[in-house]
């Protein structure tokens, strides 16, 4: 149980801030790819992604937070590395590989990604937190 809500928490956070963040974006998103962007998102991958993101965000920045003497800070402080790591990892290849593909965009897109993977981190370690003073 305790398991599970973590991941839910981490995955709702995430997942409620970026959709926010990808509706507010998406005019800046077509403006700079141009054709590229697909006229709707395609769902299947979409909701792979977010359900791995979620678990690596549990794995690798909640779950060693939550034996840390600070958590919340841990996990912030993890999940802006990984999210700025998995952030980067796709956007620089992007701009490596797609003639379409602006500094400006990899910038912007990897301090979101930076800022919201820490944001998701914070959120499944206090579900974690709240588990551990309440069994």
């Amino acid at each position: 149980m305790r398991q599970a809500a973590i991941y839910a928490a981490t995955l709702i956070a995430f997942l409620a801030l970026d959709a926010v963040w990808l509706t507010r974006m998406v005019g800046f998103y077509r403006q700079v790819m141009g054709d590229m962007v697909a006229p709707q998102p395609r769902l299947g991958p979409a909701a792979l992604f977010y359900l791995l993101m979620a678990g690596g965000i549990v794995f690798f920045c909640v779950e060693p937070a939550t034996r840390s003497e600070a958590p919340l800070m841990q996990a912030l402080m993890r999940g802006a590395v990984f999210g700025l790591l998995t952030y980067g990892t796709y956007d620089l290849t992007n701009h490596a590989t797609l003639r379409l593909w602006s500094a400006r965009l990899s910038a912007l897109d990897m301090a979101w990604g930076t800022i919201l993977t820490a944001v998701a981190a914070a959120a499944g370690c206090a579900a974690a937190l709240y588990f551990s003073k309440n069994p």
